[in-house]
């Protein structure tokens, strides 16, 4: 069974030698020591000074809306996975939706600014696929309106923008570590920010709003284990060789695929891409399923993402039409993409989708 993702597992001894450490320590989980030197050793690969290794992606977005203050409305984009309106939703905040830009599919600053009201606090953008939003437009418009901005960088880890990391923009960005992503500790996030104390904020609310017996404020169960760390530590270091690998299998799709009926997402300029994903939008939703089922009779799988629009969410109590996310989320569709997946699939991949575009 070939998968839209494997995930990357590195040597087992190098896994090991950090088990028997813990075995040793017997210091599990609560801030122990693998986890702060995964701290220290993200601080460096991504150059940013305050960053949380935290639970899972959608933890570090719950965290991220309550350190702002955030209580009403924030703009979000439809074309995401769910875990961020979720995350709003949850924080008994009122999402409301932006449409995306027909080339990249992030959210479109020309459809934010009209729906900016007077209980509009945040702006809640997703780089999608790993590919940035249009940052300096949207951080004018949070600067204009006296808006925060959370950037959702689920998928961004490795991706950057005019030389920096993408998980370096807007008041907090966060990211997910989960086992199918670029860099993974099987299941993770991270959250991080550039104001001293926002940063503490958050640092309290990952440990449950307590240090011993001194209890500063309300909290959550954010934090994560030293055996997932030691992943992470094991994994940090191979992450541009992980990069370089999917570059190579991009490289292969893009030159067998039949492009001229297939839509691509367009990177944005100045970007350093980590290629997570490889998504293709068909003409029509009719074409992908059929496509789709044509893979999975050959025993391989890809993925409806994003699929369904998150402003067409069953239990929304209001929303808005986004008659461009809503189209692509019926159309777009991720074939298989991980470091070692084979060439011969990758062929077996392009022969069966130019058969039916």
């Amino acid at each position: 069974m070939i998968n839209i993702t494997k995930s990357y597992l590195p040597p087992l001894e190098e896994y090991v030698k950090h088990l028997e450490g813990i075995w040793e320590r017997v210091y599990l989980t609560n801030n122990g020591p693998l986890v702060q030197q995964l701290e220290k050793e993200l601080k460096a690969y991504l150059d940013i000074n305050h960053l949380l290794f935290c639970g899972n992606g959608t933890i570090v977005l719950q965290m991220a809306i309550k350190a702002l203050g955030l209580t009403k409305e924030i703009i979000t984009t439809p074309f995401s996975y769910c875990a961020s309106t979720h995350a709003i939703l949850w924080e008994n905040c009122t999402p409301v939706f932006a449409d995306v830009r027909e080339d990249d599919f992030t959210i479109d600053p020309l459809k934010i600014e009209p729906l900016i009201t007077e209980n509009t606090e945040a702006i809640l953008a997703t780089h999608v696929y790993g590919n940035l939003c249009q940052i300096e437009a949207i951080e004018a418009l949070a600067k204009k309106h006296n808006l925060k901005v959370i950037y959702d960088g689920a998928h961004s880890f490795g991706a950057t923008y005019q030389g920096k990391s993408a998980l370096s923009y807007g008041d907090i960005s966060t990211c997910s570590f989960h086992a199918t992503k670029v860099f993974h500790t099987i299941e993770g996030g991270l959250v991080t920010c550039n104001d001293d104390a926002i940063a503490e904020k958050l640092n309290l609310y990952r440990s449950f709003g307590h240090r011993f017996d001194d209890y500063i404020d309300m909290g959550i169960n954010g934090k994560n284990s030293e055996f997932h760390a030691a992943m992470g530590l094991c994994n940090l270091p191979v992450v541009p060789k992980l990069i370089e690998a999917r570059k190579e299998r991009f490289a292969r799709y893009d030159a067998q695929l039949n492009l001229s009926k297939i839509q691509r997402p367009v990177i944005q300029p100045e970007t350093g891409y980590n290629y997570a994903y490889y998504p293709i939008v068909l003409e029509t939703e009719a074409k992908l399923l059929e496509i789709k089922a044509a893979l999975e009779q050959v025993k391989i799988n890809p993925r409806r993402y994003f699929y369904p629009s998150l402003n067409t969410l069953p239990f929304l109590k209001t929303t808005q039409p986004c008659p461009i996310s809503e189209s692509i989320a019926l159309r777009a569709l991720c074939l298989p993409m991980y470091p070692d997946l084979e060439e011969e699939v990758i062929d077996q991949v392009c022969e069966i989708v130019n058969k039916y575009v």
